[in-house]
């Protein structure tokens, strides 16, 4: 028996914790879907040429999924349970849960296409078992492919990110920044960057940072930690704290989103803005709050070594 795709699993997930009066631990759920799938051991042992277990792999792309289109929420780190949309499903009236299927629910839509998941409809081609992969491969050098699938891993990786930053406090999230831009190289001593966000108030300035270790020069800071769009009126109110301060430099970051007028107001100023999307960018190059689980290295013939003119 083969082991089952990511989606094939997803229906057994759902009803597996309809069944819970509490949140359960993942690893709970994968050893009770393990033992309801008839698996060989053989089977569940199965890995990827990294190591990786298939099973586990599987199942943990099934909870990704739901959770991205509500039915299924995360409580606290390792542990999920069925949402109050996933138990207005009945479960019982389906034979699967696809993409397709999920694509109903605009969480699941947002996540699917948005810009910052721009690859994620060719990566379908690769995880969906609906789509040949050989057809995929014929028109994908496997460069392509590898580029493609880590498109993928990095978006999903993103998101999770950005979720766990809005659920957390404001004051989380201005240590948040603070390390951030520690990380980048401004505010000169982690203990200066500390003092300065967060301890003013003036005028829609959230904080001062230097932006070099010497002083010498001075970034305003607007950190919010927001599910609105960010709209030109809040830009025009940090360009007058600005002005108010003769600053000539100042950053606007938001877990949001910028609109169209706010983004064409501050390009007209020295205003730099990070909204969501670029801050998670930001918060994965520069290692923070997050850690390699593994590399792939790939490899090309060295021409040199094999240039006999060089002997």
């Amino acid at each position: 028996m083969a082991v089952p795709t990511y989606d094939q699993l997803m229906l057994p997930l759902m009803k597996l914790l309809a069944e819970q009066t509490a949140p359960i631990k993942v690893s709970e759920v994968v050893e009770l879907l393990a033992e309801c799938s008839k698996l060989s051991n053989d089977e569940l042992e199965q890995t990827l040429p990294s190591g990786k277990n298939i099973f586990k792999d599987r199942v943990a792309w099934a909870k990704t999924y739901l959770v991205k289109a509500g039915l299924v929420q995360q409580p606290k780190r390792a542990f999920c349970e069925i949402s109050e949309l996933g138990r207005s499903i009945n479960l019982n009236g389906l034979n699967s849960i696809t993409n397709d299927f999920l694509s109903q629910f605009d969480s699941f839509r947002d996540y699917k296409f948005s810009r910052s998941n721009k690859f994620e409809t060719e990566n379908s081609l690769i995880i969906d078992r609906e789509i040949n992969i050989n057809e995929y491969q014929k028109i994908h050098t496997p460069e392509e492919i590898i580029e493609n699938t880590t498109e993928l891993l990095v978006s999903s990786l993103k998101s999770d990110l950005l979720k766990l930053i809005k659920n957390n406090s404001p004051q989380f999230f201005e240590k948040l920044v603070v390390d951030l831009l520690v990380a980048m190289g401004y505010g000169g001593s982690h203990q200066d960057a500390a003092q300065a966000i967060g301890k003013t108030n003036d005028g829609g300035i959230d904080g001062i940072i230097s932006e070099d270790r010497l002083g010498l020069d001075k970034i305003y800071i607007q950190a919010k930690r927001w599910e609105n769009t960010v709209g030109r009126p809040d830009i025009q109110q940090f360009k007058g704290a600005l002005a108010d301060q003769v600053a000539k430099k100042g950053v606007f970051i938001t877990t949001s989103i910028f609109s169209k007028e706010a983004i064409e107001s501050a390009k007209k100023s020295a205003i730099v803005l990070i909204d969501g999307d670029k801050l998670t960018s930001l918060m994965i190059e520069f290692d923070l709050g997050v850690q390699i689980e593994r590399s792939f290295h790939i490899y090309k013939i060295d021409q040199d070594r094999f240039d006999e003119e060089d002997f």
